[in-house]
């Protein structure tokens, strides 16, 4: 059976995989460890990839990624080609060291962004290289231990910070250096409580993970392991291995059995999510990774968009939370994302909210634009 195409677009969240040839080792030891984290940093940077979470076990790899404006495809490609190279040369050998090509799901963020991120990070725990989580706390090779700020984040690339400030931020810098007080907003500046704050899209992804577990360094980093010690007695998780039926059926093949094929969700193997997002996704994205051009910029798009929907251009980048803005943002935000090939962190910042909810806001757009001829001509303009 021939292998499927992958599935690509700007802001999705992605599960990557990678094996050594033949299941061999393609980390020896932690030098070579050390050399793939060296050359993934300034790539992520670079291409402004966020990463999420990532485990390196000797003879494969987790990475939990969400692309920007870079198909996934060319930053892997980056990533595993120089890395071989690298590999082969310090262990004088030729050929192939990854088995195919990479393996990637598109996985729907409100259900599994949390879970993925547990479930990659306690891989060196399944597979006997930590022996519990106080080692894991520890632990150099996965990005658990950066989270908890007890080791540098090796995927901060050597050099000048990249001038990118996380958007609508509630844990900043500062704070991530062991203080505890809750970050007061500046009412006349929303989105950033502390100006010119420079650091780099790793520790912006930080932030972000943190984000949801609370309003304070030491709270978010507390209910955070917490949250992954509570992930130790799930075993292997079948259901976030991969899409498709299984995933449909709870990660259980033997409930598809007695299942009729009406009362399956839809499911496709490379992609983790609900049918509808199966659906949605597969309705939207390309089998050839395509990117769409930017037909218009994001400022003559809230323009035009402000206008249909009879509000402020400055109400869309605001948290007002009125139901015409709302519906203008979901709008603005399908519109930049699905047709214009912006990613959800251009969008995010564009209109002061995380990435993760300006991706969130996009999802929920197609339902407003299907209201209306003058919406979906924008996007051909």
């Amino acid at each position: 059976m021939p292998r499927l195409a992958r599935l690509d677009a700007p802001g999705l969240l992605q599960h990557v995989m990678g094996r050594g040839i033949e299941r061999r080792d393609i980390f020896k030891d932690d030098k070579d460890r050390k050399a793939f984290l060296e050359r993934l940093a300034p790539i992520l940077e670079e291409t402004q990839t966020q990463c999420y979470a990532w485990a390196l076990i000797p003879n494969h790899l987790h990475l939990l990624l969400r692309t920007g404006q870079t198909p996934l495809s060319k930053v892997m490609r980056r990533l595993m080609t120089g890395y071989a190279v690298r590999f082969n040369r310090r262990h004088k050998r030729s050929g192939h060291l990854f088995q195919n090509r990479y393996k990637s799901i598109v996985c729907e963020e409100d259900p599994y962004l949390l879970e993925l991120i547990r479930y990659i990070h306690l891989n060196p725990i399944r597979v006997g290289l930590v022996k519990g989580l106080r080692e894991l706390d520890r632990y150099p090779w996965c990005g658990h231990s950066a989270i908890l700020g007890n080791r540098k984040n090796p995927l901060i690339p050597k050099g000048p910070p990249n001038d990118a400030p996380s958007a609508d931020r509630r844990i900043v810098i500062s704070l991530l250096h062991q203080g505890t007080e809750k970050v007061k907003t500046n009412p006349e500046d929303p989105v950033d409580p502390v100006k010119n704050n420079k650091n780099s899209l790793a520790e912006a992804t930080i932030e972000d993970v943190l984000l949801h577990f609370g309003d304070t360094i030491k709270v978010a980093r507390r209910r955070y392991r917490k949250f992954v010690s509570n992930g130790i007695d799930q075993g292997t998780r079948t259901e976030l291995q991969g899409g498709g039926l299984v995933r449909s059926a709870g990660g259980n093949k033997e409930g598809l059995l007695g299942r009729k094929n009406e009362e399956r969700e839809k499911g496709d193997e490379r992609i983790l999510g609900s049918g509808n997002f199966v659906e949605t996704i597969l309705g939207n994205s390309s089998d050839t990774e395509p990117r769409i051009e930017a037909r218009i910029s994001l400022e003559l798009l809230s323009r035009k968009v402000a206008s249909h929907f009879k509000i402020k251009e400055e109400d869309l980048r605001s948290p007002v939370k009125k139901k015409s803005v709302i519906e203008a943002k979901s709008a603005f935000g399908y519109l930049a994302m699905k047709q214009m090939g912006y990613s959800g962190r251009e969008i995010g910042r564009f209109l002061n909210m995380r990435s993760y909810s300006a991706i969130r806001r996009a999802q929920e757009g197609k339902k407003v634009i299907d209201k209306s001829q003058f919406l979906w001509d924008l996007a051909k303009e």
